[in-house]
């Protein structure tokens, strides 16, 4: 049975129940607050969701640069940071995140190198 079909015979049910007896005031202003109440909380979530307090923020940061190069072949991501330090936080296989300075030539290299990869996988 579908939604509207559904719909339909609940008001009919409830029309017919309504017209033999009336219900109370207090018990109108009881459901009214109710449902006040719901359209409020659904309203706080809607609004809630989409706000900066709610974004998640970064786990990790770099806040000290290593000076050692990593190898290339080894890097599966990369993410940009400007805040403390500008710095590429090179991510491994094995999961393990390196900082390091994103002026350097080899650092340049394995970005592009990635980015290629990302490239590829998506085609």
């Amino acid at each position: 049975m579908t939604i509207y079909k559904l719909c339909k015979r609940y008001l009919t049910i409830t029309t017919f129940f309504s017209a033999s007896r009336e219900k109370p005031l207090a018990m109108k202003l009881h459901t009214t607050v109710i449902l006040v109440i719901v359209w409020l909380g659904v309203f706080a979530l809607y609004t809630a969701e989409g706000s900066v307090a709610s974004q998640s923020m970064r786990k990790l940061s770099c806040v000290n640069l290593s000076a050692q190069k990593v190898d290339i072949r080894s890097i599966v991501s990369y993410e940009k940071q400007k805040v403390p330090v500008e710095a590429v936080m090179f991510i491994t296989a094995n999961g393990i995140k390196i900082c390091v300075h994103p002026d350097q030539k080899w650092v340049q290299s394995a970005m592009k190198r990635v980015d290629r990869r990302r490239t590829t996988r998506r085609r």
